[in-house]
């Protein structure tokens, strides 16, 4: 419980790639957009709405990123909608980072009862055409998506997990994507997803050992494009917006697995826009 003793729900990646002056939004459009007529709901993608949803609901919401002032924007607009939550600076790629952050959450307001992790990343998604193939990928990229798909949730799974195992209840929820499912060919502008598949395992494992210690560990596939700024000004978006999944909503699939009665647990959600097939 925080301090207000409101149930502590750490976002971890809450803001988007995507949101208006997102990295792969001025990668996509060669500069940033205007986000100033959409909902706030969908402005910095699922992680911002999922941190709005469960604050709306009354928890106290610990938001991560890189650098706070990316989530300045959503925080205030958390707070606009009488919600309550604070910042804190997380780098995924540092397991010193990790622990510091988790640290300040216990110390300021106390264990988490729900740890969403969203993180995402883009690499690969700059390579041409011609360096599609695997031998052409540089470590470097290949190291940073395991840092965020694996290594990542593997290091926050071990700071949030035992006060959840001791403490008997606590959700830890995994925002993962269709690469998730199988391998696939990586095609130009995609990122590097491989990982992904490992995040999935990683759920299937921690639901095996920690279910019945009455932690409820789901991995949600978002199979689509999620509503954002960034994605609702690509063409085939504004072509076809039936394909575009709606952040709100997704958002409300977290909560509907959060509160969840134990007795029946869903352990993977796949979220499809109806006008697609659900990838398999």
């Amino acid at each position: 419980m925080s301090a207000a003793r409101k149930p502590v729900a750490v976002v971890v990646g809450a803001t988007s790639k995507w949101q208006a002056d997102g990295r792969n939004t001025k990668l996509a459009h060669g500069k940033a957009v205007d986000d100033s007529h959409l909902p706030v709901g969908v402005r910095w993608g699922v992680g911002g709405a999922i941190a709005q949803k469960f604050a709306k609901e009354g928890c106290f919401v610990v938001l991560t990123t890189r650098t706070a002032a990316n989530a300045a924007a959503l925080e205030k607009a958390i707070v606009e909608q009488g919600g309550a939550c604070a910042t804190v600076e997380l780098d995924l790629v540092s397991r010193e980072s990790i622990a510091r952050a988790f640290a300040t959450v216990r110390e300021r307001w106390g264990d988490p009862e729900v740890l969403v992790y969203n993180a995402g990343y883009l690499e690969g998604r700059d390579l041409p055409p011609d360096k599609e193939l695997l031998e052409h990928v540089p470590l470097e990229i290949f190291e940073t998506a395991q840092h965020i798909a694996s290594r990542g949730p593997f290091l926050v799974a071990q700071e949030v997990l035992p006060a959840m195992r001791t403490r008997g209840s606590g959700s830890f929820l995994i925002s993962n994507n269709a690469s998730s499912l199988r391998g696939r060919k990586r095609l130009t502008g995609q990122s590097l997803y491989y990982p992904r598949v490992m995040m999935r395992t990683l759920a299937q494992v921690l639901t095996e050992e920690y279910s019945e210690h009455g932690v409820h560990v789901a991995n949600v596939v978002i199979d689509g494009l999620i509503d954002s700024p960034g994605t609702r000004a690509l063409p085939r978006a504004q072509k076809n917006p039936e394909i575009v999944m709606n952040a709100v909503k997704i958002a409300e699939a977290f909560w509907y697995l959060h509160t969840q009665d134990r007795s029946c647990w869903t352990h993977e959600l796949q979220l499809t826009p109806f006008s697609t097939k659900p990838s398999v």
